[in-house]
């Protein structure tokens, strides 16, 4: 099963650049398909490996900084090909 996640990773510090800069290269790193905006960063793939790299990554940069919010939303798709049709 294919899922969508959306991602926004906010720090509550005053180096939240460093930290949100660090999150993205690991989940670049993940080998999954991720697409990135200035409000979010979106993850593409199956299921479970997405939430194995998810659980991993968020685990670790929680850990590094000492304040936090991490948004997300999920949908059963890959919907990494998405174009609106208007």
């Amino acid at each position: 099963m294919n899922i969508s996640v959306e991602l926004t990773f906010s720090p509550l510090q005053d180096d939240f650049e460093l930290h949100i800069i660090n999150f993205i290269k690991k989940l670049r790193a993940s080998g999954l398909t991720i697409l990135e905006n200035p409000l979010s960063t979106q993850v593409f793939g199956e299921y479970h490996k997405v939430m194995e790299v998810l659980q991993s990554e968020i685990e670790i940069a929680f850990k590094l900084m000492d304040k936090g919010l991490l948004y997300m939303k999920l949908v059963k798709s890959d919907r990494s090909d998405y174009e609106p049709h208007f």
